[in-house]
């Protein structure tokens, strides 16, 4: 049996964009094993796929902020103890930074990541028994299933498949009435949607019939869901959801409009309508990239008005 381990720890979306080299690499090899390294916080993610076969957190964001704790060190000795306990006949690091190569040389087993010139930080080839060359002005999804495939020896030809479906978990607050999740919370002020462009979006909706649920992740975020929320009609200000149940929301809902954040491109991979607003960054090589109905509008500069929001809206959801 091939055993390989994937060593792609953060952020969200780049967990997100790895799933479908996982689905590659079942099609092409249906018996093998695959593990995957990921930030603690995200761990539920790659569990959703059905090919990944052990989850292995890392805590490398809060070790760092309490290297004099004993039990950080306590944690960082069983994480190098589980890498150790299978050896790997390929380990991959598909994030290429110095960090996940440090992270692939503690399991045992042939290291393979980007080449110099294709790597995050250069730096981290140096780590790797073999390396390839893949071009950086390709998408982020085909950047990991090229890596992938070629480590492997196949060429990933099929069209992108997350391999992930909605779990099956109970939303009890949410009720039953066809729903839009409105993601608008992100990791930067400057990828922000107005909050009037919202609220117009949220009267279209309400027009339609449609229920608007604003997410949230942070005290911040909650009081501007609640904010936008007090302002529109039939709007719900989540609950509190770890990732398990907001794939739950979001693969339930009628559409999901978000700005560039991971949920966004988590939405895209449950082949979810999606229309993604992009307002201070590019969307060529990390927007949302689905086989499903999917629409990516904006970029740095030019911020997406209502009308086309709504417009591009109302066509993934007749897709």
């Amino acid at each position: 049996m091939l055993k390989i381990l994937l060593v792609k720890t953060s952020s969200l979306g780049d967990v997100i964009h790895q799933l479908p080299a996982v689905t590659d690499i079942r099609t092409h090899f249906p018996d093998a094993r695959v593990d995957w390294v990921v930030e603690e916080n995200f761990a539920e993610l790659p569990a959703l796929h059905p090919g990944v076969s052990r989850v292995i957190p890392v805590a490398v964001r809060r070790w760092r902020r309490a290297l004099l704790n004993p039990a950080s060190w306590r944690e960082m000795t069983a994480f190098r103890h589980a890498l150790q306990g299978l050896r790997y006949d390929l380990i991959l690091d598909s994030q290429g930074l110095i960090k996940s190569a440090a992270i692939s040389l503690l399991a045992p087993g042939p290291r393979c990541g980007f080449d110099r010139a294709s790597a995050r930080e250069p730096i981290a080839a140096l780590a790797y028994d073999k390396t390839i060359s893949i071009p950086k002005n390709l998408h982020a999804v085909e950047r990991n299933r090229r890596l992938a495939g070629r480590a492997l020896g196949y060429e990933p030809e099929s069209p992108v498949d997350y391999g992930v479906a909605t779990p099956q978990t109970e939303l009890p607050w949410l009720g039953a009435q066809p729903y839009v999740v409105l993601l608008h919370a992100t990791s930067r002020a400057d990828k922000e949607w107005p909050e009037s462009n919202w609220l117009e979006l949220a009267a279209h909706l309400h027009a339609s019939g449609l229920r608007c649920i604003l997410p949230w992740g942070s005290p911040k975020e909650q009081a501007r869901s609640e904010r936008l929320a007090a302002q529109m009609m039939n709007a719900v200000v989540a609950q509190r959801l770890n990732l398990t149940q907001a794939a739950a929301l979001l693969g339930n809902a009628r559409a999901v409009v978000g700005v560039d954040t991971g949920l966004t491109h988590l939405a895209a991979a449950l082949k979810v309508p999606v229309v993604a607003l992009y307002c201070a960054s590019e969307s060529g090589l990390t927007g949302v990239y689905s086989a499903g109905p999917a629409v990516n509008l904006g970029q740095a500069g030019q911020v997406p008005q209502p009308a086309e929001v709504i417009a591009a809206l109302s066509g993934v959801m007749a897709a």
